[in-house]
């Protein structure tokens, strides 16, 4: 898992992003609801592990501002655990809530389960954004009704796109993805696919689907 930390006390996130560090996952670390909010909008996690009490950008706040918009699940990890703050956590949009203090064995658990749950959800055989629509079981795409010939390749960075809708996937993790390997970010393997896959996709279209986020990567939708 690709896990976003949003906690303002040092020992706690660099505790925590250790242990899952040792257990296989990857973190970023941010200590205020400001950061955490920009790097939600321009990156990709597969889950976010939230405290309540945080500068800027409170936790409480900060699930009303991604309310609507697509985004990892949430784990609320707060010492606010009387039931009438578990119930406003969850109210507010958080997909789990643990009480501090927690063991990490508790903790890790509850992260694994919501990524599962998250992917199951994603597991469906087809993918619907706009107008366009993916059959993952026999690689097809149609769009506005009309059938799009892929190559393999093309597929492949399409389903990473797609499975993040609306979100930024940077140019690092579609070659990684894509091609199972580490790229020099600088390499124009990317852009040749991936322009050849907006010319197919949108066709000229003044409503094109995949979006280039400057400097960044790329965002479906």
């Amino acid at each position: 898992m690709r896990i976003l930390i949003v906690e303002d006390d040092a020992s706690v996130s660099h505790w925590i992003s250790s242990k899952l560090h040792v257990s296989g996952h990857s973190c970023k670390l941010v200590d205020n609801g400001e950061d955490a909010l920009k790097f939600i909008k321009n990156e990709v996690f597969d889950v976010i592990l939230l405290d309540r009490i945080i500068p800027k950008i409170d936790g409480i706040q900060l699930l009303g501002l991604l309310a609507g918009d697509p985004h990892p699940p949430v784990l609320i990890l707060s010492a606010n655990d009387q039931t009438s703050d578990r119930i406003e956590g969850l109210r507010a949009g958080a997909d789990d809530y643990l009480g501090k203090p927690f063991d990490f064995a508790e903790l890790l658990l509850r992260l694994e389960r919501l990524y599962c749950r998250s992917k199951q959800v994603a597991s469906s055989n087809f993918i619907k954004i706009k107008d366009m629509i993916i059959n993952l079981e026999r690689h097809e795409v149609t769009r506005s009704g009309h059938r799009i010939d892929l190559t393999n390749k093309e597929f492949k960075l399409l389903y990473v796109l797609a499975e993040h809708p609306g979100q930024t996937v940077t140019r690092s993790m579609l070659l990684e993805k894509a091609w199972g390997y580490h790229f020099d970010p600088q390499t124009n393997v990317l852009d040749v696919h991936l322009s050849k896959l907006r010319n197919k996709l949108d066709g000229g279209s003044k409503n094109p689907i995949i979006r280039t986020i400057r400097s960044v990567g790329y965002a479906l939708g």
